[in-house]
């Protein structure tokens, strides 16, 4: 064993190895090798040949086999020996030297024999052999790291420790500082941990102090610097992080699976009492209801507005239109509101209606005193938006009867009167345009588009029936025919005197039809009035640009809805007597 890798407790000890214990180590260091006179290299001499021989002696830990050289003839230099107690050799720990190998501190000149070499045994040509039996190590207990002085033998290796770059000699292991850059070993537990408490500390510093031996002491310098002390502060913020992260993952997790397997969220009840206007266009899905209520923050969420509808039958009834609902109500109760009609913010205009019906509707729809529908429709009927060939004259009743196009109309809270008529003038006009009402006036016999309008609106008073409309309309249509002798051009419907009065009586009296003169008075006047009587539909203007082709000229409504039409004047009279007979036993007469 060297005394490299030596630990600091007890070794067993070899009485033929010099190096084991540590026990005589007496505190000095090795001392470095010095070159010989005064640091001048000796000069060398070529050595004599030399046999090579090995000397057969036994060797000590760490010590090599070296050739011994031929003595020179010339003077040696003699080196002072530093001795221990007791006397002994030197140690050569020169590489390249003969490594512990004991040497004599001077040479016998003169001899040709270097010492150790046993008396009485003649070398070999010279050269000295090694003793077979060699005599007890008189230098036993010598401290083994003392530097032996270099003898300036030529051939001998140089001292690698008296170099400014050499590296130092070896030291005890007691006093060995750990390599720079060596981290301590972790085997041991930190000094502020809990068993510094207990008392091993003060013992580690005293061990350290006083043996300075080994590990231990590498290990206390290694720990004087003492490990950096983890912040509170950082452990904190680091225990925040943590808490944010799992936190955040189990938010979006419970969304997750929520969203995917639990319930859909949904209000309770019919809403916090805040009125919000939701429109519903033409051919929306239940889907798309569904999301343009939650954007009003009428319900909860899409997919419950979508579940109630699908509970519910009577949802694939729901109409386009504006409906009026209250924020946060429950996906049951917006089904409810959109499924009854009556809910509907919508104003709708039946066929046939007249223009005053139809402004009372209006005030009554959007809560305006009765008759502000009517005034406005008389003084701004000419920027109501009406078309260039509508005949505007004093005999005109309404300028705006017949152009009131009756279907539904969505409201807000933006809806005004004006904007209203202004709407249904503008669908009227989109609607005769599309079934071009100009074009097809002059191939009917008619003076301009106007009395298309006008023809349509008595279709549509007098057909009890949508099947009754094209005959009615041929009996229009015959009538205004110059060879029509048997009413003499004149219309003869009821419906004008009715319109006349305000009325909608089904039976007109002789008398009545004679006294009243009024344009509109088709019993009095021949020809057609002055303007239409109602708003028609879509099926009466249709019936006035098709009429049947039958020959139809006269007609009686029997009992109101049914309607029986004939082409002689005789037919005729047997019809109108049927109906009076009638008339007179439901009077009691």
């Amino acid at each position: 064993m060297t005394e490299y890798g030596r630990g600091s407790g007890p070794e067993p000890w070899h009485p033929e190895d010099p190096l084991h214990g540590d026990s005589g180590w007496s505190g000095h260091e090795a001392q470095q090798g010095r070159m010989p006179f005064g640091g001048v290299p000796q000069h060398q001499y070529p050595q004599e040949p030399q046999h090579q021989q090995y000397l057969q002696q036994e060797q000590y830990p760490g010590q090599t086999q070296g050739y011994p050289q031929q003595p020179q003839p010339h003077q040696q230099m003699p080196v002072q020996q530093p001795a221990y107690d007791g006397g002994g050799q030197a140690w050569d720990t020169a590489p390249g030297g003969y490594a512990g190998a004991p040497q004599a501190a001077q040479a016998y000149p003169g001899t040709g024999q270097y010492p150790g070499a046993a008396e009485g045994y003649p070398a070999a040509d010279g050269y000295p052999q090694a003793d077979p039996y060699p005599a007890p190590d008189p230098y036993a207990g010598a401290d083994p790291y003392a530097q032996q002085p270099v003898g300036g033998y030529p051939g001998e290796a140089p001292d690698l420790y008296g170099t400014p770059e050499a590296y130092p000699p070896p030291k005890p292991p007691g006093r060995r500082d750990p390599e720079p850059g060596a981290e301590p070993e972790d085997d041991e537990p930190d000094e502020d941990s809990a068993l510094s408490d207990s008392g091993r500390d003060g013992d580690d510093n005293d061990r350290d102090a006083g043996s300075g031996g080994g590990r231990r002491a590498g290990r206390s310098k290694g720990k004087g610097k003492g490990k950096p002390k983890r912040s509170g502060a950082a452990c904190l913020v680091a225990a925040l992080v943590i808490a944010g992260v799992v936190g955040g993952g189990g938010y979006y997790g419970y969304s997750y699976l929520k969203a995917r397997f639990g319930s859909a969220e949904d209000y309770a009840g019919s809403g916090n009492g805040e009125s919000v206007e939701v429109e519903i266009p033409n051919g929306a899905t239940v889907a798309q209801m569904g999301s343009i209520l939650k954007e009003a923050g009428v319900v909860a969420s899409t997919q419950a507005f979508v579940d109630a509808a699908t509970a519910d039958k009577r949802s694939t009834g729901i109409q386009p239109g504006t409906y009026t609902l209250q924020k946060k109500m429950s996906s049951a109760s917006a089904i409810a509101v959109l499924v009854d009609p009556s809910k509907l913010n919508v104003l709708t205009i039946p066929e046939g209606k007249r223009a005053v019906d139809v402004y009372k509707m209006i005030d009554k729809k959007l809560g305006k005193p009765e008759g502000t529908t009517a005034q406005i429709a008389q003084q701004q009927a000419k920027n109501l938006g009406l078309p260039a060939w509508a005949v505007s004259t004093r005999k005109v009743r309404d300028p705006l009867e017949g152009f009131l196009y009756p279907t539904r109309y969505d409201l807000s809270k933006e809806s005004t009167p004006e904007s209203l008529l202004k709407q249904m003038v503008k669908n009227a006009n989109d609607k005769y345009a599309a079934l071009g009402l100009e074009g097809k006036a002059k191939e009917l016999g008619l003076a301009n588009p106007y009395e298309l309008v006008i023809v349509a609106s008595l279709v549509q008073v007098e057909g009890n029936k949508h099947d009754d409309f094209r005959k009615m309309s041929e009996v229009i249509y015959n009538r205004l025919k110059p060879s029509n002798t048997a009413t003499n051009q004149k219309i003869e419907f009821d419906s004008t005197i009715n319109y006349i009065k305000g009325t909608s009586n089904i039976n007109v009296s002789r008398e009545e039809t004679r006294r009243i003169d009024d344009p509109y008075n088709t019993y009095r006047y021949a020809g057609l009035p002055p303007g239409p009587i109602s708003n028609p539909g879509d099926e009466a203007v249709n019936a006035a640009l098709d009429p049947d082709k039958g020959g139809w000229m006269f007609f009686v409504s029997i009992d109101g809805n049914t309607t029986t039409f004939t082409k002689t004047f005789a037919e005729h009279d047997k019809l109108v007597a049927e109906f009076n007979e009638r008339q007179k036993k439901k009077s009691g007469g």
